[in-house]
């Protein structure tokens, strides 16, 4: 990974390489992991089930308040609680998966990258790894990052990109054109 420098990218058609360096954000990896698990099936049934859960807790509470007699406040407390105790627990998850990911990355302080015809290499003070298209053919751009997500059938790997790292906003465009003839957009 030595001679990283500023940025460049070579024009030959097919290696085109461009060349990032950055210290982790935590909001970078929070929206990093957000992305990574939106794009599951299975974070999307868990939102579903959660929210699920909320509105027909809350349902409880409200016909336990609007049916005749006395309502019993124990039971509307517990309902309510519990409708918002599912939805922060959701909400919580993916901010605790992205802070323990977040110490571990920013302990190895500045982060280079370099994404070519080959996929992506990452490297720090004490790691190194590279990570071939083929583990990542799929990508979503946010105004923040570039997140390269690893296959469906893979699980909910990613890696990400922010465009921090990048040395100037041409590279932004350079990035995207590289990613999308190696990756597929989500």
């Amino acid at each position: 990974m030595n001679g990283i420098s500023d940025g460049s990218t070579v024009h030959d058609g097919v290696h085109d390489r461009v060349e990032l360096a950055y210290t982790a954000v935590f909001a970078d990896v929070h929206e990093a992991v957000r992305v990574s698990l939106g794009a599951t099936r299975w974070w999307r049934a868990l939102r579903w089930v959660a929210y699920g859960a909320a509105v027909l807790a809350l349902l409880i509470a409200a016909l336990e308040l609007l049916l005749p007699g006395e309502p019993d406040t124990g039971t509307v407390a517990e309902m309510a609680g519990l409708g918002v105790a599912a939805v922060a627990v959701l909400h919580l998850m993916s901010r605790a998966v992205a802070w323990a990911f977040f110490r571990a990355v920013r302990a190895q302080g500045e982060v280079r990258a370099v994404v070519d015809a080959e996929g992506g290499r990452w490297s720090a003070r004490d790691t190194q790894q590279t990570i071939r298209w083929a583990m990542l053919p799929r990508y979503v751009e946010t105004d923040r990052l570039f997140v390269l997500l690893t296959p469906r059938q893979a699980g909910s790997g990613f890696a990400y990109l922010p465009r921090h790292g990048l040395a100037g906003p041409a590279d932004a465009d350079r990035l995207r054109a590289l990613l999308d003839r190696h990756s597929s957009r989500v």
